[in-house]
């Protein structure tokens, strides 16, 4: 039996904008917390650098799927080389305020200009859609993103604070801005397999979360985002509690793996469930499996709680960004994606927040209360809308039929 991996890099140009493309999303990890690793050694207070990340992450969330309907509509060269530049200029500012003491003022305003930073992997997995649209190996194209996104949170959140405490204060957020403009250069250039315009037709005018799927989606990964945020934050807790804060790190890994594991299994699938009901089964793993969270009270009894809690995250990123792709124009493929991801995003940022909130008030274990509501209204989204999500492949006409009219 062939690796169905191997198969989907014979394509010509794969391999180039697959390695460019990871090189250049490791700061969607390594910014957030590069800046609170940074601010909290230059100015002593974690507020100030909670502040300024959270300000970056937040607008980053919501202008990138702007940019990405930009992108949909002039061509990935055209739009990502100028809000690159913009992004790295603006990180140039913002290690050059925090190391020479600058106002506090540019801090927020540089980082808030830096959130210009376009989508990257939206766009990769664009060029995956482009060349294996309606054939199974798209489903192993969006397998293998997904375990590249695991990757890069596990990776890139490590080497940026790594850099930043071993080296200097800015080391990791310096490192964070050579990748994205390396990276991003290396992407572009390789015009190869960049996606063509395509003409924007009755049906796939205005933005795509106008899409009832979209919506559906995104508000569904706003609370899956949220259960695993909820996880790190509790798993630090519990750890702490127990006496072992060392472990957390290891506990949050194993998160991690599950999910990576199994989603280069699905990856190596060819399921031929409906997509849909791919997706109800995987969130449906997820919110069950967060009761057992629950009554993790020893440091191994947590991480085997978190391993089987990670394990059907990656199977829900595959089969949401495949639902994306059917039930969405190809006019508008970028922006859909995006807007996925945006939701990710929000819900790890409203999931931390939560999590905290309730571990202060109740206590670290109940922290994983948020998890189990969560995962539930997850669960109950994905159900209400499997009469959206089934509708019929994305010719324009099917989607149109499922747009929110406008206001």
């Amino acid at each position: 039996m062939q690796n169905p991996y191997s198969e989907i890099f014979r394509a010509p140009g794969t391999k180039g904008f697959a390695a460019a493309g990871f090189v250049a999303r490791l700061p969607i990890a390594m910014a957030p917390i590069g800046i609170v690793a940074m601010l909290s050694q230059t100015h002593g207070e974690y507020w100030l650098a909670g502040a300024v990340s959270a300000s970056f992450a937040l607008v980053n969330a919501f202008i990138a799927p702007q940019i990405s309907r930009l992108v949909d509509r002039l061509g990935q060269t055209r739009i990502v080389v100028p809000t690159t530049v913009i992004s790295v200029l603006a990180f140039a500012v913002l290690i050059a305020a925090a190391n020479q003491d600058w106002p506090i003022w540019t801090l927020f305003a540089s980082a808030l200009l830096a959130a210009s930073m376009p989508s990257i992997p939206a766009m990769v997995r664009a060029r995956w859609t482009e060349i294996f649209r309606d054939r199974p190996e798209l489903n192993t194209a969006f397998a293998f993103e997904s375990a590249a996104d695991e990757l890069v949170y596990i990776a890139g959140a490590s080497l940026s604070v790594g850099l930043s405490t071993a080296l200097f204060p800015e080391a990791g957020m310096l490192a964070s801005t050579l990748f994205l403009a390396f990276g991003s250069a290396a992407f572009i250039l390789q015009r190869a397999t960049e996606p063509n315009v395509r003409p924007q037709e009755h049906g796939s005018r205005g933005s795509a979360i106008r899409l009832r799927p979209v919506q559906v989606i995104t508000f569904a990964l706003i609370f899956i985002g949220a259960t695993f945020a909820t996880t790190e934050v509790s798993t630090v807790a519990i750890t702490k509690d127990l006496g072992q804060p060392e472990a957390a790190s290891l506990v949050i890994g194993v998160y991690a793996l599950g999910s990576f594991v199994l989603g280069i299994i699905i990856g190596a699938l060819n399921l031929k469930a409906p997509l849909q009901r791919q997706l109800a089964v995987a969130v449906a793993v997820i919110a069950l499996t967060t009761l057992p969270l629950l009554a993790a009270g020893t440091v191994p009894l947590l991480a085997l709680a978190v391993f089987v809690s990670g394990v059907a995250i990656s199977p829900t990123f595959i089969t949401a960004f495949g639902l994306i792709e059917r039930r969405v124009p190809e006019a508008m493929l970028t922006e859909g994606i995006t807007w996925v991801t945006t939701g990710i995003g929000i819900g790890m940022a409203l999931g931390s927040f939560a999590a905290g909130a309730v571990v202060d008030a109740f206590g670290a274990q109940n922290g994983f209360l948020v998890s189990v509501a969560a995962g539930a209204i997850a669960l109950a989204t994905v159900l209400i809308g499997q009469r959206s999500l089934a509708g019929p492949d994305c010719d324009l006409a099917g989607c149109e039929a499922e747009a929110v009219p406008a206001e």
